[in-house]
């Protein structure tokens, strides 16, 4: 096994007992000249409320990207847009009531204590989880996630199309991919059901965003994946071992192109795509599992069986 083996079950065994630690320090209290819980918790609510991105306006996106039959893009963007307006009007209301819960203004339901509980030890709210795109990140960094998604869909709805996309920030990528999917069918005319998404890794661009100038003919631009188990080779153009103590690398910008009755190279490696770490989730009732994405084929000189006893994967996010 890999030497990153054992700093990955390290790091798995730290996280759980310091979850541990932070459950039980949540029922004790600041003392002395220190701030109380109550105080701390209306700190942290007050910072928070201050960074909830503005809610989009729905009107103004559907006027700008009406249901088109060409454009499948334009209703992926509508539907982004409604998930992150209701995730965010859920914080937008929760903040200022737990707030005033604090105070004695209004009652303090079980639903806002347990809020108030998971703030104080740094994690997501279940109220707010429920409703926001699915993650293993720590309150902090989930804050900062959420706020960079919105800006990158603020910046579709504001400024057009994007040539690239940033395939993270996205609550639902397999309406992304499946829109990619419809526009081709509905281009030439073929029966969507008969295509599949052919990869090509453009380890030639280094910044996506300011690189690449416009969209390719058919298919789309993506970045923003993380590989688990090994890294890329720029030089080779093909998978290789991870560098020791590089847990997770990043994937180059990747193109997927559609094409009809797509079959995969016997030489790529067959990679599992998943949102988050922990490579489990549950199927909705629309076919689609709650985590995993998609298969990626990967360019390598080494057989399959290599690559899965390295658990090699592909991510859209990490724990940080």
């Amino acid at each position: 096994m890999h030497e990153n083996c054992n700093i990955t079950c390290a790091q798995n065994e730290a996280l759980k007992l310091l979850e541990g630690i932070l459950t039980v320090s949540a029922k004790g209290s600041g003392g002395g000249e220190g701030k109380s819980y109550e105080q701390q918790c209306d700190a942290i609510a007050e910072g928070i409320l201050a960074k909830v991105p503005e809610i989009f306006e729905l009107d103004v996106v559907e006027a700008n990207f009406p249901t088109m039959y060409e454009e499948s893009m334009n209703t992926v963007v509508k539907q982004e847009a409604l998930r992150y307006n209701t995730l965010l009007n859920i914080m937008r209301w929760s903040l200022p009531e737990f707030r005033k819960a604090l105070k004695g203004l209004v009652v303090m339901t079980e639903q806002l204590e347990n809020m108030g509980k998971a703030l104080f030890t740094n994690q997501v709210p279940d109220l707010w989880a429920d409703k926001g795109p699915l993650s293993l990140k720590p309150l902090s960094a989930w804050i900062l996630d959420c706020v960079e998604r919105v800006a990158f869909l603020e910046a579709w709805t504001s400024h057009g199309t994007p040539k690239v996309y940033w395939i993270s920030g996205f609550f639902f990528p397999q309406a992304f991919l499946t829109g990619a999917l419809q526009n081709y069918a509905r281009k030439y005319q073929l029966a969507i059901d008969t295509l599949g998404f052919g990869f090509q890794i453009r380890d030639d661009i280094m910044d996506p965003k300011t690189e690449i100038l416009k969209k390719p003919d058919d298919g789309v631009f993506v970045y923003g994946l993380f590989l688990e188990g090994c890294r890329w080779d720029d030089n080779k153009h093909l998978l290789s071992d991870s560098r020791p103590k590089e847990l997770y690398s990043e994937l180059p910008t990747m193109h997927l192109q559609p094409a009809v009755e797509y079959k995969s190279p016997k030489t790529d490696y067959n990679c599992p795509c998943y949102k988050v770490l922990s490579r489990k989730g549950v199927l909705l009732t629309t076919g689609h599992s709650t985590n995993f994405v998609m298969w990626v084929d990967l360019p390598s000189d080494r057989p399959q069986s290599v690559w899965i006893k390295a658990g090699v994967g592909l991510f859209l996010a990490l724990r940080t």
